[in-house]
């Protein structure tokens, strides 16, 4: 007959208790960034802000790279599970709905923006880690997407999915760069602007050199 420790239960209660006390500074942290963005600063100054102590934060979350992370991932999974874009939308559709979501919170648009910006640097693992697999994710997503409404004929056939997909990305991701600058640039109108060009006749082949 085995006998569990007397400590387990105890263990079990502390490792419960720090789960519930990561995700309230977690809570915290995401209402501030919502609404100041990641400006350049130090992980104590945020910690004051967020109204813990600075060895709470570093306990909880190791850098201030870490913390972006966690609390821009966060909150995606939050806008995800509030609002998802619809099974049959196109990939600019998909991208119209985070567009629309994210003029409400453009402190987490400028969160995003700093956190790829620092996967270009060295030493920045954290966020290169986010990055490429947040792209590498998005990427599969809309490719598996633009092969289902081709094969519905619902976008046009001769375009290759997988360059599409990192097409899409790329201009929602450069518009919202650009919103961020000139809030009056109206990023979902120019999103449809890829679906008119991606649902529209196929473009005539370039004569070949014998042909001229």
């Amino acid at each position: 007959m085995t006998t569990s420790s007397p400590d387990a239960p105890r263990q079990r209660g502390n490792y419960a208790k720090g789960v519930a006390r990561r995700q309230e500074i977690l809570d915290r942290a995401i209402e501030v960034f919502a609404q100041r963005g990641a400006q350049r600063t130090s992980l104590r100054a945020i910690a004051q802000e967020v109204g813990v102590t600075h060895a709470a934060l570093t306990h909880y979350f190791g850098s201030l790279e870490e913390l972006l992370v966690a609390v821009y991932t966060e909150s995606q999974r939050r806008s995800d599970g509030e609002e998802a874009e619809a099974p049959d939308a196109t990939p600019a559709e998909a991208m119209r709905v985070s567009a629309k979501r994210n003029r409400e919170i453009p402190g987490m648009v400028q969160l995003y923006s700093t956190l790829v910006a620092t996967a270009l640097e060295e030493n920045h693992p954290a966020a290169q880690d986010f990055a490429t697999e947040r792209f590498a994710r998005l990427r599969a997503d809309l490719t598996e997407r633009v092969r289902n409404l081709q094969s519905a004929g619902r976008l046009r056939a001769d375009v290759e999915a997988h360059l599409v997909a990192a097409l899409v990305i790329a201009a929602s991701d450069g518009l919202q760069t650009q919103w961020l600058l000139e809030p009056s640039l109206d990023h979902e109108a120019a999103l449809g602007m890829l679906d008119l060009l991606l649902s529209g006749p196929v473009a005539p082949e370039l004569p070949s050199a014998t042909d001229r």
